[in-house]
């Protein structure tokens, strides 16, 4: 068999970490993902860079930082052993397949997926485009790909079958891992090594309109379209006619990347409190986005936090990373059923799961949690319990692995230069004929003379048309 050597190395390898997000004091998943994966690496003892091609505002002493553009990044790939990309790189860059570093390519957000509702208002031909686009960049990814990681189990079946139709599940693969995991790996979004300390109140008792005592329920992230703002706005307006003085707190309307723009569901979020009369009084909204290393000190302001979204395949598939917050602030969780979390929330007894767009069970479960401190305790006991699965070094872990004895795809031979499995296109002349018997005498055995004849046709009609 057929293999790409990885040269060996003395030390560990250098390690080049890529993002499209901005690296600000305001940082959204993709950005932190980034982040806590350099840190981690750099903590290993690996060299790290970590780029963007967006702003790039923060440093570490850790690991290097920079802002880099077209022009500049392939000397930054070629200073490097590992490269680690996430978003849309490899179509961007197609000089990527003929590297010789390690890429990893990180598949913890199913854009594809996501795009059908980033774009669900905009004209039919845009929703096209922009999921051909996606779909333009998983192919590239897939095809190059020499180690792959997603955030669950979920995901990982989701990304096999992507990976399988793109001939990546092939004998060399199979051969390497039958397991695939030395493939694709499961690294899931993490939380803080480090407890969550408040320094000072954030909400409570700072925010006009919200009292030191009044119950929080808090929103801890950006309103997107895939999720329910709405119904979660219901259910307030049903706890607030047994607990007045309850608050809900959106935590970040304005998304800190300036090419993500709001949403049409943000608009109607707030529409909806607006109407409702709510806004500034039981519903508020935290315009910008919260510094990454001060937002322990708003949910440490919350007795509950809360994430609603629709039934539909985006959620199925999707990773809430600001559940893991809550987990991490060990808060009680209110959420809707239908994604890993949901799931988790459920089995672990960790807060009150409902069906989508069930504003009266949703507030039924946040006053069982409000009015009752021993339930709450005992919530909150569970989640301190389950939070520990999930911190960083722990959820890093196959990554960590993989960067410090990486290995080109057992498979690395033999993607073409055009990206792509070569099928039977590369196999000998007597092979070919060996499979095309065996196909002829399983048709015959099905359908006949007349079926061996009716394949031959089809075959050759399919062979004039390539020489075409």
């Amino acid at each position: 068999m057929n293999t790409i050597a990885t040269p060996a190395r003395t030390s560990l390898p250098r390690v080049l970490v890529v993002t499209l997000d901005a690296l600000t004091q305001r940082m959204a998943g993709p950005a932190i993902r980034a982040w806590e994966i350099s840190s981690h690496l750099a903590e290993r003892g690996h060299r790290v860079r970590l780029v963007t091609f967006g702003k790039c505002e923060r440093s570490d002493v850790r690991f290097g930082t920079a802002q880099v553009s077209v022009e500049s990044f392939r000397a930054e790939v070629e200073g490097a052993d590992v490269v680690i990309i996430q978003g849309f790189v490899a179509a961007t860059f197609p000089w990527l397949k003929d590297v010789p570093q390690c890429l990893v390519v990180d598949l913890y957000d199913p854009f594809q997926l996501e795009s059908l509702e980033v774009e669900k208002y905009k004209p039919l031909p845009e929703r096209h485009a922009a999921l051909a686009n996606a779909l333009r960049e998983l192919s590239a990814q897939s095809v190059r790909g020499d180690y792959f990681i997603c955030a669950s189990e979920k995901q990982r079946d989701l990304w096999i079958g992507h990976l399988a139709l793109a001939g990546r599940v092939n004998p060399e693969t199979y051969d390497a891992d039958p397991s695939l995991r030395s493939l694709l790996g499961v690294v899931p979004f993490g939380t803080s090594d480090s407890p969550a300390i408040q320094s000072r109140h954030a909400i409570k008792g700072v925010i006009p309109g919200i009292g030191e005592d009044d119950p929080v329920i808090l929103w801890g992230g950006g309103v997107y379209n895939w999720f329910d703002p709405l119904t979660t706005i219901r259910a307030v307006v049903r706890v607030r006619d047994t607990i007045p003085n309850v608050r809900l707190f959106f935590l970040g309307m304005k998304h800190p990347n300036p090419d993500v723009p709001e949403m049409t569901m943000a608009v109607r979020t707030r529409a909806l409190a607006d109407e409702l009369g709510l806004t500034g009084t039981t519903v508020f909204f935290h315009e910008d986005w919260v510094v990454y290393e001060d937002r322990v000190n708003y949910l440490k302001d919350a007795d509950v936090g809360i994430s609603t979204h629709f039934d539909h395949v985006e959620t199925s598939f999707s990773f809430r990373t600001r559940i893991l917050d809550y987990l991490w602030a060990g808060l009680p969780i209110a959420c809707t059923a239908g994604d890993s979390f949901g799931d988790l929330v459920a089995a672990e007894d960790l807060g009150v799961v409902v069906s989508e767009c069930d504003d009266a069970a949703l507030a039924a479960g946040i006053l069982d949690i409000l009015n009752d401190a021993g339930r709450a305790q005992q919530i909150r006991d569970n989640v301190a319990r389950v939070a520990e699965r999930y911190t960083w070094s722990r959820s890093l872990t196959p990554l960590l692995d993989y960067c410090a004895a990486p290995r080109r795809a057992a498979d690395a031979a033999r993607l073409t230069t055009g990206g792509g499995y070569p099928g039977e296109s590369g196999l000998p002349v007597m092979t070919k004929a060996g499979i095309a018997l065996r196909s002829a005498v399983r048709v015959m055995r099905t359908s006949g003379v007349s079926g061996v004849i009716s394949k031959t046709k089809m075959r050759l009609a399919r062979s004039g048309r390539r020489g075409r």
